[in-house]
């Protein structure tokens, strides 16, 4: 069987070295760069099994070098590494067509368990818009429906939808909301989660009669699979 092949775009010379050793220890073919445009022409030139992908690169950052590959219709699934601390640069990430977002620093094995579901599971042939029954959120186009109804969303709120939906009937605690939706770094009070499932159901589930978002207590929260 032929190894997988990994392009690794990191301008950090340690953590580049380091992730190439540890994929190649690991039977991975790996192929690098250390800058946005060089990366984006080796991505496009010979399409690797997966792309690891910085944020904070020079020449040319990340999120544009994702959004120049979906554009080219180049599916290659990306995972996101950054250090980057914002708010919604989780949100950001997926909407320009990451597959999946890692905040640095992170432990290896999990960056492996990640890398491995997205080998198994292959480039999508187009993007995919995200359902749990008739509600369904678009990453590309940044759209949420009910139906056929339209429901505007604040970022903040679409962030939340967005991780809900990715984990259909899975229980998703505060801690992990506040990690991926907010960000790993956020100190406040964790009952802002409580804050926005509210709003959230007043705007996906209130209007249409639904309960798609369910409280488990003292666990979290899960959005029905089949959109409540």
């Amino acid at each position: 069987m032929t190894a997988a092949t990994i392009l690794i775009i990191e301008d950090d010379p340690a953590l580049l070295r380091g992730l190439s050793d540890n994929f190649r220890t690991q039977g991975y073919e790996v192929r690098t760069a250390s800058d946005g445009n060089t990366g984006l022409a080796a991505a496009l030139g010979e399409p690797p099994d997966l792309l690891l992908l910085d944020i904070m690169l020079p020449k040319l950052n990340g999120y544009d070098v994702c959004k120049q590959l979906r554009a080219d219709e180049n599916w290659t699934p990306v995972i996101m590494l950054t250090a980057k601390d914002g708010d919604l640069d989780q949100v950001d990430a997926f909407d320009l067509g990451a597959d999946d977002y890692l905040t640095k620093p992170f432990a290896f094995a999990v960056l492996v368990a990640r890398l491995r579901a997205l080998v198994r599971r292959g480039a999508p042939a187009r993007p995919v818009v995200l359902t749990a029954g008739d509600l369904s959120l678009d990453p590309a186009a940044r759209s949420v429906h009910r139906g056929d109804k339209a429901i505007e969303l604040t970022p903040r709120e679409y962030g939340l939808l967005h991780y809900l939906i990715r984990h259909p009937g899975e229980v998703m605690s505060k801690a992990d909301i506040l990690e991926n939706v907010w960000d790993a770094y956020y100190e406040g009070d964790d009952n802002v989660v409580e804050v926005y499932v509210g709003y959230l159901r007043r705007k996906i589930d209130q209007p249409f009669g639904r309960h798609a978002i369910q409280t488990q207590r003292g666990m979290g929260y899960r959005l029905e699979a089949d959109g409540g």
